[in-house]
């Protein structure tokens, strides 16, 4: 029985990499849905020819990962940057923007200030009322939460973990809004849950599973999530995995 693995690019005159039988209008060949690399007639032919694709195959599937985690997240994401100016927000972004519980918006400093210089003591991007105190304040955030705003549940864990707004202190249940914010699309619940998973915050602690949330926000542009990459690689001895992270 011939054994072999071949490209799956060509001029479709590709054969299935365990019995050679080529492709035609009769004989529908399929890709290996894990590494592409290689195609099969059949089931029984992929089955046959696991034991000697699986090395290949891994090795494709990890270069593919690579490929993924250097090249993506090289620019800052949307929410980096001030909805009014439309200016990137320096970092760190919290010494230097406002978060709005009204909308969601982080504002960067110079637009707020603006605002103030021009008499407008409202939310200078969607104009409502700034709160009076935390009682409204929770009340806004939670408005959002109810309408699946990733940016509001992502806060709202965030002030269970320091236990504000007459919050009760809950890091269980801030890991279970940053769960969901991070299904919904929040960068930042991504880069938190490896943090979580990495000291063992109210999760049993799995350096691998963190890494895996590291790698999701930091292929999105967190550049914390990046760096912690970089450190992780350091660590493990490989120095130029780590130097691609900076």
């Amino acid at each position: 029985m011939m054994m072999r693995c071949v490209p799956c690019e060509g001029d479709g005159d590709e054969a299935c990499a365990n019995c050679g039988k080529l492709g035609s209008d009769a004989v529908k060949l399929k890709n290996c849905t894990a590494c592409r690399l290689v195609k099969y007639c059949g089931v029984d032919c992929q089955r046959a020819h696991r034991k000697k694709h699986k090395k290949a195959c891994k090795q494709r599937v990890a270069e593919l990962k690579d490929e993924q985690l250097y090249s993506q997240g090289h620019e800052r994401p949307e929410g980096d940057f001030c909805p009014i100016c439309t200016l990137p927000i320096p970092l760190p972004m919290d010494d230097h923007s406002i978060f709005n519980t009204c909308c969601s918006k982080q504002i960067c400093d110079g637009c707020n200030m603006a605002a103030k210089k021009r008499g407008l003591l409202d939310c200078p991007f969607c104009r409502t009322r700034y709160p009076d105190n935390y009682a409204d304040t929770l009340a806004m955030i939670q408005a959002r939460v109810s309408k699946k705003d990733p940016e509001a549940i992502f806060h709202l864990g965030v002030k269970f973990v320091h236990g504000q707004l007459g919050l009760q202190k809950d890091t269980r249940k801030a890991v279970e809004l940053w769960k969901e914010a991070a299904e919904l699309g929040s960068i930042d619940a991504l880069y938190n849950l490896g943090v979580a998973y990495e000291y063992g915050h109210c999760v049993h602690q799995d350096r691998a599973k963190a890494a895996e949330f590291y790698e999701k926000s930091a292929m999105q542009g967190c550049v914390d999530a990046r760096c912690n990459l970089g450190s992780y690689e350091g660590q493990e001895g490989n120095p130029d995995r780590a130097v691609r992270h900076s």
